[in-house]
Order: C-alpha cells, then sequence, then structure tokens
C-alpha cells in the first residue's frame, strides 16, 4: 500500500480535529480559565501535525507545530489567554483548513504562513520587535519551509562530526528582476563552489522556471562560516537580501519528528494544577463505527433497486403461475427485502450536526465584524436527515443566519434603549415531526416591519395597492422572498442585496422542502423549513398519459379528482377549472411532454386531474388515468440528460417499465 492511498482518510481525520479544534476554541473563549479544553486542541492539534508529517506535508506540519507551541504555553500556564490571541490562534485553524482543502483538491497543501508563523512566534516571544519583524520573518521562510527528512537529517549530522556546517539559507531577490530564473543559477553557482546543496524550496526545477516570487531557501552543507557565504552571494548581481541560519545537530529534531509519526495521541507530557484525573474521566468511548466512502453506499443503493425490481418482475409471475413454493419464497424475500430497505436508508441518514458545526464559528467571526454581541444556541443536532439532502442544506442556512445577524438583530445600543439584554440571541434548531424534518432559524431581534415590507411590495410592483389590503401577515413576510427584494435601508457585504431569500426559497422547494416565517415586531423572527427526511425513496402517485407511466410526487398532490370535459372554461387562452372556490389554471401533460396519442375507444367525457401545489399556488394537471400510488426508488438520469423540463428523474416499476418522475414545481410560475 503507497502513502497516497492512506491520503483519503488522511484528509477525513484531518477535518474531523479542525472541526474539533474549532468547536474547543469558541467553548475556550467563553472559559479562559478550562485548562482541560486546551489540552483537548494540543491534542488534536498534536495529531494533526503527526498526520501531516506523516504523509509529507512539510508546510502544515511546521505551521501546526507553531500553533502547539502556543498552546503548550497556554496548557502550562505560562500565557494568559486574550481576545487578540484568540484571534491569532483562529486565523492559524482558517490557514490550516485552506491547506488541508488544497490537499484535497490534489495540491501539495502550500500557502504563505510568513505573517502568521511570525505572530505565534511573537505571542511566545513578545521581545520580538517591529524593527526585527522582516528578519524574523525572513527566519521563519527560511526555518518553515525547509523540513528535513530523516536521511537528510543523517546526512547533516554526519557531516557536522567532520567540521562542516549546516545552513538554512534564505535568498531574495530584487522585485525588480525580470530574469529571476538566471540570478538564481548564479546563486547555485556560487553555492557549489562553497558546499553541498541538500534541499531547495521551492524544488530546483520550480525555481529554474521561475515557479517562485522573489524568495527561494536552500539547505546547505559547507565548511564555510556564515558570514563568507552571505558575502559570496550578495555578490550576485540583483540579490537584495541573503539570510543565513546556521543548523545544529539535528538528533533532537528528528527524534521529535519520528515520535510524531507514529500518528498517536500523545498525552501531554505534564499536567498541572491536577488536570489528569479530569481529563482521564473525559476520556471518550472507543467509537464502534467505521467510515465508508459515500459512493459505496450510493452504490449499494444502486443495487438495491436493482434488487427491488427483481422482487416485483418476481411476484407477478408468483401471481400468475399460482405456484404454492415460489409465491411463499417470493413472500419472505419481500419480508426479507423490506427490512434491508430500511437498513440502507438508515445506514444513509448523517445527523444535522455535520452542517450544524460550521456555524458557531462563522457567527462568531460576523458578530465581531458587526460589532454586535451574539449568543448561538443549537438544538436538536442528533437529528438525521439524508445525506442529498444534508449536503443541500447548508447554503440556504448560511443565507438565513447572515440575514438574522444582519437584519434581524440590533446593535448593542439600540436592544439597551428598547430595554433588552446586550447580547441577542440566535437559536439554530432542527426536530423530526411526522415524515418530516423542520429546521427553525429564531431570533429575538427587532422581527419585521409589515408596513415596511408592503410598501416595498406595492413600490415596485409585486402586489398592487388593492391586493395588499387582504394578505395576512404570513403572506406578506413571504414577499420577502421574492426576487430581488429587500427592505435593507443599507447594503452591506453580510446581506441585504435582496438576492438571498429567493435563492434560499428556490433551493428548499427544489429538496421537495417548504420555508415559511413567522415574526412579531420588536420580538424576533422565526425561518422555519421543512423538509422530507430522504429523497432518494419517495411516494408517488403513478399516472397514465396515452400509453406512458408517470410518477407524481405525493407531496406535492393537494387532491385527485375528475370533472365533465364541459366544465372546462377558458379564460385569457388558459384552460381552467372551478374547484373549491379557486380558479385553477390546468396543464395537458400529454401536450406538455409531447406524448403520442393512443387509440381511444370512444371520447372520454371526464378529465382525470391531479392537482399539485407550490407554495401558496395551484395547478392541475390532466391525465389520462390513475394507476396508484407506490414507492419508488429515484434514480437519476445522468450526464446526457440534463435540463429536462418537468422532469426530476425517473424509477423502474415491478414489471420493468421505466417511469419519469414529475417535477410539478415547473408548471407553476
Amino acid at each position: 500500500m503507497e502513502l497516497n492511498d492512506f491520503l483519503e482518510m488522511f484528509i477525513e481525520e484531518s477535518k474531523d480535529h479542525l472541526q474539533n479544534i474549532n468547536d474547543e476554541l469558541l467553548k475556550l473563549e467563553a472559559e479562559p480559565d478550562n485548562t482541560s479544553i486546551v489540552n483537548e486542541i494540543f491534542r488534536s492539534a498534536h495529531t494533526l501535525k503527526g498526520m501531516a508529517a506523516t504523509m509529507g506535508f512539510e508546510d502544515l506540519a511546521s505551521l501546526t507545530h507553531e500553533m502547539e507551541n502556543v498552546l503548550d504555553l497556554l496548557r502550562n500556564s505560562k500565557l494568559t489567554i486574550t481576545s487578540e490571541i484568540m484571534d491569532i490562534i483562529f486565523t492559524c485553524v482558517d490557514f490550516i483548513e485552506k491547506m488541508v482543502n488544497n490537499i484535497e483538491q490534489g495540491g501539495k497543501g502550500k500557502e504563505n504562513v510568513t505573517d502568521i508563523v511570525f505572530q505565534l512566534r511573537k505571542i511566545q516571544n513578545p521581545s520580538l520587535s517591529i524593527q526585527s519583524e522582516n528578519q524574523a520573518k525572513n527566519e521563519i521562510a527560511a526555518a518553515a519551509q525547509l523540513v528535513m527528512d530523516e536521511y537528510q537529517v543523517s546526512v547533516i549530522n554526519e557531516a557536522i562530526k567532520f567540521g562542516n556546517h549546516a545552513y538554512q539559507i534564505s535568498v531574495t531577490l530584487d522585485e525588480q528582476c525580470v530574469m529571476k530564473a538566471v540570478r538564481a543559477y548564479m546563486v547555485f553557482q556560487v553555492l557549489e563552489d562553497l558546499g553541498e546543496v541538500l534541499q531547495t524550496n521551492p524544488p530546483v526545477e520550480q525555481i529554474e522556471e521561475e515557479g517562485f516570487d522573489d524568495t527561494f531557501s536552500i539547505l546547505l552543507l559547507s565548511p564555510q562560516e556564515a558570514q563568507d557565504i552571505q558575502k559570496q552571494l550578495l555578490n550576485v548581481s540583483e540579490v537584495k537580501s541573503v539570510l543565513v541560519v546556521e543548523q545544529g545537530n539535528q538528533e533532537a529534531t528528528i527524534g521529535e519528528e519520528v515520535l510524531v509519526n507514529e500518528v498517536e495521541v500523545a498525552e501531554p507530557s505534564t499536567k498541572p494544577n491536577g488536570t489528569e484525573d479530569s481529563d482521564s474521566s473525559k476520556k471518550k468511548p472507543r467509537s464502534k463505527s467505521i467510515r465508508v466512502d459515500i459512493e459505496k453506499l450510493d452504490q449499494l443503493m444502486n443495487l438495491f433497486s436493482e434488487l427491488i425490481i427483481d422482487r416485483g418482475r418476481l411476484e407477478q409471475i408468483a401471481k400468475k403461475t399460482q405456484h404454492n413454493e415460489l409465491t411463499e419464497t417470493v413472500e419472505h424475500m419481500t419480508r426479507i427485502s423490506t427490512n434491508l430497505q430500511e437498513l440502507i436508508l438508515n445506514m444513509r441518514m448523517v445527523p444535522v450536526e455535520q452542517v450544524f458545526n460550521r456555524f458557531p464559528r462563522m457567527i462568531r467571526d460576523l458578530a465581531k465584524e458587526l460589532n454586535k454581541k451574539i449568543h448561538l444556541v443549537v438544538e436538536g443536532a442528533e437529528t438525521e436527515l439524508d445525506r442529498t439532502v444534508i449536503d443541500e442544506i447548508g447554503d440556504p442556512l448560511v443565507h438565513l443566519l447572515r440575514n438574522a445577524l444582519d437584519h434581524g438583530l440590533e446593535t448593542t445600543e439600540e436592544r439597551v434603549n428598547s430595554g433588552k439584554p446586550e447580547e441577542g440571541k440566535i437559536v439554530l434548531e432542527a426536530y423530526h415531526s411526522g415524515n418530516h424534518v423542520f429546521i427553525e432559524v429564531k431570533d429575538d431581534g427587532r422581527g419585521i416591519n409589515r408596513q415596511k415590507v408592503l410598501y416595498k411590495a406595492i413600490e415596485r410592483g409585486v402586489v398592487t395597492l388593492e391586493d395588499s389590503q387582504n394578505l395576512s401577515d404570513s403572506q406578506v413576510y413571504s414577499l420577502l422572498f421574492s426576487s430581488g427584494f429587500s427592505t435593507a435601508d443599507k447594503i452591506s457585504d453580510i446581506s441585504g442585496r435582496g438576492v438571498g431569500l429567493d435563492v434560499v426559497k428556490t433551493k428548499i422547494e427544489s429538496l421537495g422542502g417548504e420555508i415559511s416565517i413567522d415574526s412579531t415586531l420588536g420580538q424576533g423572527s422565526i425561518f422555519r423549513i421543512q423538509l422530507p427526511l430522504t429523497l432518494s425513496i419517495i411516494y408517488a402517485m403513478l399516472i397514465k398519459v396515452a400509453n406512458e407511466t408517470y410518477a407524481i410526487p405525493f407531496n406535492s398532490i393537494v387532491e385527485i379528482t375528475n370533472v365533465a370535459a364541459d366544465e372546462v372554461l377558458t379564460l385569457h387562452g388558459q384552460k381552467v377549472i372551478q374547484f373549491r372556490d379557486q380558479v385553477v389554471p390546468l396543464t395537458y401533460l400529454q401536450e406538455a411532454f409531447h406524448v403520442p396519442s393512443a387509440p381511444k375507444e370512444t371520447e372520454e367525457q371526464e378529465l382525470f386531474i391531479v392537482i399539485v401545489r407550490k407554495g401558496d399556488k395551484t395547478v392541475g394537471l390532466v391525465v389520462d388515468s390513475v394507476i396508484g400510488q407506490q414507492e419508488v426508488v429515484l434514480k437519476s438520469l445522468g450526464g446526457y440528460l440534463t435540463n429536462l423540463f418537468a422532469i426530476s428523474g425517473a424509477t423502474i416499476l415491478g414489471n420493468g417499465e421505466v417511469a419519469l418522475i414529475i417535477d410539478s414545481n415547473q408548471f407553476i410560475n
């Protein structure tokens, strides 16, 4: 097994540790004196560093090592946590996250971390003056970018025994230099006369192709003194500065790195203030779960749906042949496959926590940016949803939370003046109800001004003045979901551009869900999202159009009715019916899908109409007949059949027939 075979595991585990570090940092901010939290962060950082070093991502390992040094001072009470230190550590975690994402996308996890490393070192050594900042940064650039492997360390140690020196050299060329590769070549020519080049950063090939900014680093073995080397390199034209840092015996360093490469979760060597007992009591139980690639679960689901189709065929054959043994076997198979289906669906369910986890950090940063005091409460994070829904729900929630922060909650001064606590509260809650999952974003802010929304809606022509008189509160609030609608007086970077809420509504509806708003002026607002538990297996009504079978998702159907042909009226060129005191427009599916007509014995005097809805709008789909309801497995049409009008996928019926699944939302504008 090669190292790359572990890459996926490395990325997954790194993300877990980063999430843990983020969560614990937020706790630490609230409880700065709790050393056990620092120890938890330290352990995650230490493991992350070891994993990165093992996989050969030296930049990532070096940066994590610097963060670990700061954490070490904190847990040994040699440093007091301040807001500035927290900000720097959070920034460091952001860099680590970017590096891991870069590795996931096939990169090498490279980032310019000079500034953040300098900040971390300044925490450890506050005496670093501003004057020495540039020198320190250069030193960091040279030291941080060259991480030696075991072989290079052994070579250096041997060379030192024979009177040589090991130098890390950072060479910076003039910004105006137009042929950087040539100057770098001249530098290497000088170095070859002075000693042996062991390593460069970036690699030599990249330097030859000018794949560096202005600075590159070299690890050199030489008998010469540092001053002589620096002097000779500065003689090369357009070399702006040369920093030479001597490396001592590397035994201690390699000892630490080898230890790190074991990818262990080392317990801190010292546990001040008797925290050992409390830490050990909080040890997490050993997990009994394993990681499974989601693609394998999708594959399992596909294979199972094939099995369901074969089961349907067997049921038909058993019914036709009336063979008792075959009938009993098929019935047993049906029971087993039903249990199996439930099991597979449960395996695809993941806690909504996976999405919620990212929000505490986002809220913290936005609160700082907006200078507001916010307390985020997350409830029901263990609520499970199908992973296809989980993948899609993150962005709409980001929109709603940003909206709540920017528009929903007042400034601290406004809250104090209105007699509210200084700290605003946002509650993000998920819970099950029936076959749906509800997610709510609640705030105790200023609420929605009904009159202001109506005024803007009339001004923009969304509703007429006459219609606006009869709207209920919820209908008025739903106007906020109109495209480009905004009541914000000022456009900010956070929200208020009027492009958020309509996007949120479209996304929720594409998932088969709904969104509604409830608000009380001066007390706050609730955005409530209703989502189906799963999108993989749905209840659908099978209908016939000529000789073709279609499936309409059950959750969008209001009612199925039949009307006499002469009850169909024409209004402004649109066929409509009068249905429960409403005028419902009709869509003839045969015309919409260009289905060839099937021969009919007699002219039909009645129309079968499936009334479907989207929000508060309805439309009647005219079909030839209704077969009945069935649980169907939703299958994608693949990459060759994209953007088909009003078709969301297909399913295979028990008789082997393929039925297209109708996306009725697209019939409603």
